[in-house]
């Protein structure tokens, strides 16, 4: 049975591109909605620093009989809109909505009109042979609504990275049930017939007590006891112990090299002869060399050479398990290791994803694929790190 695992990923994905460009097409329409609200407003603000000069120029022209009331209405309306009123020398005469620094005004007002001319042209006002000027700024709400499309694009990023993280460890939490599960109940299935078979091998031996291969069905028939007795730790604490590393992959090897085909080499290679010492959980590690050595025989099609080359160095463990199989499409290096990929006909897909939670979450190590070639061959890399050894 095996989990069409593309067409998963074809749906994941293209859900997660209609998100985005629901919220791309979100931004563009706040956007363009935003800046034309933001032009109009814009006009009308120049408008009214418009009248706001005239009702200053006509103040200044004011006699005794004029009423006054409507253009003090005027000049005291503008509440929002900075502005800096110069003579013909740019000296300041007056400012409006400005906070004002406690010292260096002449420099802050020269940097302030510079800012303002650059955005737009000031309004003279003429009267008799005087000219004096008003430059002015976007008032502050005019500003952060220009912002408004950026701070909606951060709010519907932030939503999205929430949801990503709260899908993904609701996922995750399902996954890691489903799993401890399945394992569980696998061990506990297991658990039955693998007693009936050891009572039957010591039937066996008894009745043919010169039949060498019993003492090979016997290894296999507790093989498989190992077997269960890892899928029972699955999702338990595991219990890790000081081994020898050289010991444990030469076992695991030794175990493998027993039951494939004699056209297949498998061969461990050490960088010096003294052994290194790590906290392993035993059976849990050989089961992941063993699932390396399997995938790499089935790339093969049963005939080549494995090679794991151990590499001690800076308080780290290397292990490169490197085959010359069919190799895999750098596309595909970390898709190796998701629940349900497999190239094979046959299978859960499930050994590699096993592997990386051995190795990273039992062991604190990392494990990925180095390199790969097509028709070629592939190394699979192993590092524990140096908070799990000892020499």
């Amino acid at each position: 049975m095996t989990f069409n695992i593309n067409k998963l990923y074809a749906q994941t994905r293209h859900l997660r591109l209609i998100f985005i460009f629901i919220a791309v097409g979100i931004v563009l329409a706040s956007t363009v909605f935003t800046n034309r609200l933001a032009n109009s407003l814009a006009a009308e603000e120049q408008k009214k620093v418009e009248i706001w000069a005239e009702a200053i120029r006509q103040s200044i022209l004011l006699d005794e009989g004029t009423n006054t009331d409507l253009i003090v209405k005027i000049i005291a309306g503008n509440t929002t809109i900075p502005i800096i009123m110069t003579d013909a020398k740019n000296n300041v005469i007056s400012s409006l909505n400005i906070v004002e620094p406690q010292a260096g005004l002449t420099e802050f007002y020269n940097k302030k009109i510079e800012l303002f001319k650059a955005s737009r042209s000031p309004i003279e006002i003429k009267i008799d042979k005087t000219t004096q000027y008003i430059y002015y700024d976007e008032s502050l709400f005019l500003k952060q609504l220009f912002y408004f499309p950026y701070v909606q694009l951060g709010v519907i990023f932030i939503f999205l990275l929430v949801a990503f993280v709260a899908f993904s460890g609701t996922k995750r939490a399902e996954q890691n049930q489903v799993w401890v599960g399945l394992s569980k109940e696998t061990a506990h299935q297991l658990g039955t017939p693998i007693s009936s078979l050891l009572a039957w091998v010591d039937l066996l031996k008894m009745r043919h007590q010169e039949d060498n291969l019993i003492g090979e069905m016997e290894k296999d028939v507790k093989r498989l006891g190992i077997i269960a007795e890892r899928f029972s730790k699955i999702g338990s604490k595991p219990d890790l112990q000081l081994v020898s590393l050289n010991e444990t992959l030469q076992n695991a090897v030794q175990y493998m090299s027993k039951r494939t085909s004699q056209k297949v080499t498998i061969e461990c290679h050490f960088t010096n002869e003294e052994h290194v010492f790590i906290h392993l959980n035993t059976p849990l590690f050989e089961w992941v060399i063993e699932n390396l050595c399997k995938n790499a025989i089935d790339a093969m099609d049963g005939i080549g050479r494995i090679d794991i080359n151990v590499l001690h160095k800076n308080d780290e463990v290397t292990i490169d398990v490197k085959d010359t199989g069919k190799g895999i499409d750098k596309s595909k290096f970390k898709m190796v290791f998701t629940p349900g990929f497999t190239t094979k006909k046959r299978g859960w897909g499930l050994g590699l994803s096993l592997a990386k939670r051995i190795i990273e979450e039992y062991h604190g190590g990392k494990i990925f694929v180095k390199q790969s070639e097509l028709n070629v061959g592939t190394v699979f890399r192993i590092i524990l790190k140096a908070n799990s050894m000892q020499k």
